[in-house]
């Protein structure tokens, strides 16, 4: 089984974990000397970074959120000059102020590194034509995956997002054998070949890399029936420089982070304590070799178990569990994040709707779909149909302005929402697998 950097992926866990050690002090001394946010921190808790001798003693530092990086936009957090930085990415814009990545040389160099491992576990050669759905820009996924397959030597296609009918157009006439994207994007590329009963045999590709948003094992054995390919998860996170910080091998028990470049911590959400092994809790990421913005015990609120037992490939970096849950109420959804907070906040804020409604989640025919069912005002005065249609075109509007995504939004009187919705349901109701 191919493994990309036989020395970091393969090391004894005792030498890992020195090296861990290493990295970590150099990168808690640039960030208290160089970022004033860290120095603070780091003094109001009266603790100097040269007193970390230990792994174990990171807990005692406190942690760093995504708030803490909204804070500091767009520069604040800068351990460099700004005259170093070569690359900025950043989350989505549609949820308020971004968290802003940025990236010397040598974190570029680290993170095509990474990037490319992933891609060699799932058997992408200098070979393949990569096909990646993902689009270039100020989200890291695009540009993260082309950079890794051009450093393993790979062809890369980058095309933008579009049509699955473009999509397959594209793998048909170049011959694409490795496609990358989201996983609702392989769900509908599974789901349109099956409908169009399009032979196989007519495609290359044998493998595809998808994440984004969480999916199921039922919708990766469906993507492999359909597609004829071997379907792998990966994990990436915009503030610590996207792809490239976990990603599964084909043994499919777990994705194996990059923990020469992360130190993985897994923590009880409510009470910040570090649970043993194998528990599930809120995963925690420092950055180890990050130079222009190194991040201290960053909260993803992500969920996931974690395994330091050797995989049968060969690998002994630790694995994460795949990720379904989170912590907080934000839902992954179209690959953007939709939190119910500000379905409530938007609906507020228009006269003739009332903040009290239901998000239904589904996927159909590999499409995830998202319908909001809210209430009218009891004191709404209906005199045409046309009325309620305009008020529903006004809060999609809206919520496309506030969180980036085209959602169909349905008003209907309280009682109708209390029967669709059921007897105790909560703000989401996740018909998804």
């Amino acid at each position: 089984m191919a493994i990309w950097d036989h020395s970091n992926e393969t090391m004894p866990r005792e030498e890992l974990a020195q090296l861990q050690l290493e990295r970590l002090q150099a990168s808690l001394f640039r960030a208290y000397r160089n970022v004033a946010f860290y120095r603070k921190r780091f003094d109001e808790q009266g603790i100097a970074p040269e007193e970390i001798s230990a792994l174990e003693e990171l807990r005692r530092l406190p942690f760093t959120t995504r708030e803490n990086l909204r804070g500091g936009y767009p520069y604040d957090l800068l351990a460099v000059p700004l005259r170093e930085v070569v690359r900025l990415h950043s989350s989505s814009w549609n949820s308020g102020r971004p968290t802003v990545c940025a990236y010397t040389r040598n974190d570029l160099r680290h993170w095509t590194d990474t990037v490319a491992r992933i891609l060699t576990a799932g058997g992408v050669t200098r070979d393949d034509v990569v096909q990646i759905f993902f689009g270039p820009g100020m989200l890291a996924n695009g540009l993260g995956f082309h950079g890794g397959a051009e450093r393993i030597g790979a062809s890369v296609i980058p095309t933008t997002p579009g049509s699955i009918e473009q999509q397959i157009a594209i793998m048909q006439d170049f011959k694409s054998t490795a496609i990358i994207g989201s996983s609702g994007d392989a769900g509908q590329l599974a789901e349109v070949i099956a409908a169009q009963q399009l032979d196989r045999r007519r495609l290359s590709v044998r493998v595809g890399l998808f994440g984004a948003e969480p999916w199921s094992e039922t919708m990766r054995a469906r993507i492999e029936g359909n597609l004829g390919v071997m379907a792998l998860d990966n994990y990436s996170l915009s503030e610590v420089g996207g792809p490239g910080v976990a990603g599964e091998c084909p043994e499919k028990c777990g994705l194996h982070l990059a923990e020469d470049h992360f130190i993985a911590e897994i923590i009880d959400p409510r009470t910040g304590e570090t649970l043993p092994e194998g528990q599930e809790g809120e995963l925690v990421l420092t950055t180890l070799t990050k130079e222009a913005l190194p991040l201290i015990r960053f909260r993803t609120h992500d969920l996931a178990t974690l395994n330091t037992a050797p995989c049968a490939c060969g690998r002994t970096l630790a694995r994460i569990s795949r990720l379904f849950k989170r912590t907080d109420d934000t839902l992954i959804v179209k690959g953007g994040k939709l939190s119910p907070e500000k379905v409530q906040a938007v609906l507020a804020e228009i006269e003739g709707a009332e903040p009290n409604f239901t998000i239904f989640l589904d996927r159909k025919n590999g499409r995830e779909e998202v319908e909001i069912v809210a209430a009218l005002s009891a004191d709404l005065a209906i005199d045409t149909p046309g009325k309620v249609l305009a008020l529903e075109s006004r809060i999609v509007d809206r919520l496309l302005a506030v969180t980036g995504l085209t959602l169909r939004v349905r008003l209907v009187e309280a009682p109708t929402l209390a029967r669709l919705a059921g007897e105790g349901a909560g703000h989401v109701i996740d018909r998804r697998e």
